[in-house]
């Protein structure tokens, strides 16, 4: 195992070769953009509440008022928010490699708003609306005084495009996300602490079926030990450093 901050040749010649790059990322390529994360979005007003009391179907159920109301604030303050230089390396990785493949546990739709195309997003997109019913994706709805709206198409409330506690993961992105790692030949984990399932079975896949594969991040996850690489330091800092190695290694190809 390589464990370092600066990019290690070899790691550029394996990329440099890759037919199928897959990258997942968590939270912490997000903090570097200043998005709070779930537990840090409990202030102000917020405070006294339990996020995983807000964040449940039963929940909405109880006070689809409150549930509309706490993720408007939390959009608001994503919507604060820019792409920072991890997010926009990622998208230039994907012009760089034959195939690539990103798979996100973020809600915030940053990677989208950085320009990567065909994000398989785990726990769905908190800029994203749909109606609680039918899960009728939704646009725009007729404006009105209900808080939460409703949904235009079957009149059911309309709730956030995000997975909740007790839901289960879109069952396209958790296969698209799968089948993905098992048939890259690298893996990068970035920004993530390897505790949330399924997600975090994701780099595992990666490593039974042979991939080269590499975390990045500040500290050590339950994932370190099983990384090909793994280097240490904030995303926002190393991918653009492993892009830009990545193109002078292509140049000089040329």
């Amino acid at each position: 195992m390589n464990d370092q901050t600066e990019i290690p040749e070899e790691l550029i010649q394996i990329i440099r070769k890759a037919e199928h790059v897959t990258v997942l990322t968590g939270a912490g390529i997000s903090a570097e953009s200043g998005v709070p994360t779930f537990r840090e979005a409990q202030t102000g007003l917020w405070a006294r509440y339990d996020p995983q009391e807000l964040a449940t179907p039963q929940a909405f159920q109880r006070n689809p008022k409150l549930v509309w109301e706490w993720y408007t604030w939390r959009r608001e303050l994503i919507g604060k928010a820019e792409p920072n230089p991890g997010h926009h390396a990622l998208a230039e990785m994907a012009q760089l490699v034959p195939k690539f493949t990103l798979i996100t546990q973020n809600i915030d739709g940053l990677h989208q708003r950085a320009g990567s195309q065909d994000v398989v997003t785990l726990h769905g997109n908190l800029m994203e609306t749909k109606c609680f019913a039918n899960q009728h994706l939704v646009d725009n709805w007729p404006e009105s005084d209900a808080v939460p709206p409703h949904c235009p198409i079957c009149d059911s409330l309309l709730r956030p495009n995000v997975v909740w506690f007790g839901e289960n993961l879109p069952a396209d992105a958790l296969q698209t996300a799968v089948q993905a790692a098992e048939s890259c030949d690298l893996f990068l984990s970035i920004g993530t602490s390897a505790l949330v399932h399924p997600a975090a079975s994701l780099p595992l896949m990666a490593v039974e079926n042979g991939a080269t594969t590499v975390e990045l991040n500040p500290q050590s996850t339950p994932l370190t030990r099983w990384m090909d690489f793994v280097l240490t330091g904030a995303a926002g800092e190393l991918l653009p450093l492993l892009v830009t190695s990545l193109k002078e290694a292509f140049n000089n190809d040329a």
